[in-house]
């Protein structure tokens, strides 16, 4: 059974192998523990038991005194994800969230050829005319449950009619770079809410993977990567990053023929251009 939705995915996701959780650390201390959460992995708990999503696992495998998700990520949503293990650590994070102190870069598959860097500055508020509650759409300011949204996207690749995209989120809003890359009519790739039906979301959830999801969808999970997580505006000295992942890796290569190291190269460069080194500080006068 493939791990991430290389293929199709399972009728019920896997249970978190507590070997595999280990590999997915991508910095552990007395304070933190970061995770390559994989595009397969709920966050929070389910029904399912303490294996089946990334905080019950961690509960059980770690045992910390406390965990905090400093921000959560969608489970189709691959990608760097903190969890505080201290109420000090998270009360410290949390607020930093709050203030926007925290910088996150994003990596997208959209559909259609961006020519150009784009900026959404479109408020979201709740979509009545979807089949479900959750879906939300640019909305007019003013509208009553408004917030205001403002999302960049940066094309780095264009080819084979899509886009490799990275995203700076200038707020932080549920569902907002997906809900914008939907008014932008370049969709995510694979997006069952924000996609071409946004019944295969709920279809999906109770029949799983059908042959309408074959028919209307292009990958079996939104194409969607929180690639780097910079808390150095915190005073930590982190930039943490997570690879690009296999499955969005495959897809890049057999349809936009985009080999998996020219885009991690490119992505690369985009995190290093929006979340620099600061400059060495000046050696002492002798």
């Amino acid at each position: 059974m493939p791990r991430a939705y290389d293929e199709l995915p399972p009728a019920a996701p896997p249970l978190v192998d507590p070997a595999e959780l280990r590999q997915w650390i991508l910095r552990e201390d007395n304070h933190l523990l970061v995770i390559d959460k994989p595009g397969w992995l709920v966050v929070h708990p389910s029904k399912n038991g303490p294996w089946s999503s990334l905080a019950g696992a961690v509960r059980e495998e770690f045992k910390p005194d406390a965990i905090r998700f400093i921000y959560r990520l969608d489970r189709e949503t691959s990608g760097v994800i903190i969890l505080a293990k201290t109420e000090a650590m998270g009360g410290r994070l949390g607020k930093a969230v709050l203030k926007r102190r925290i910088g996150k870069l994003y990596v997208t598959l959209l559909e259609g050829e961006l020519p150009g860097p784009v900026t959404v500055n479109q408020p979201l508020g709740p979509d009545p005319t979807a089949s479900v509650t959750v879906k939300s759409r640019v909305v007019p300011t003013g509208t009553p449950g408004a917030q205001e949204a403002e999302t960049v996207f940066h094309p780095l690749v264009v080819r084979g009619g899509f886009t490799l995209a990275g995203v700076e989120l200038i707020t932080g809003r549920k569902h907002q770079i997906r809900a914008h890359a939907e008014w932008l009519q370049h969709r995510v790739v694979g997006d069952k809410l924000y996609g071409p039906d946004s019944g295969l979301y709920l279809e999906f959830a109770t029949e799983g993977w059908t042959e309408r999801h074959s028919a209307l969808l292009l990958l079996t999970r939104q194409a969607l990567h929180c690639a780097a997580i910079d808390l150095r505006p915190t005073g930590l000295d982190y930039l943490l990053r997570a690879p690009w992942p296999k499955d969005l890796a495959k897809f890049g290569e057999r349809r936009m023929q985009l080999p998996a190291d020219e885009a991690q190269g490119l992505i690369d460069a985009f995190i290093a251009e929006k979340l620099p080194e600061p400059p060495a500080a000046p050696s002492p006068a002798s």
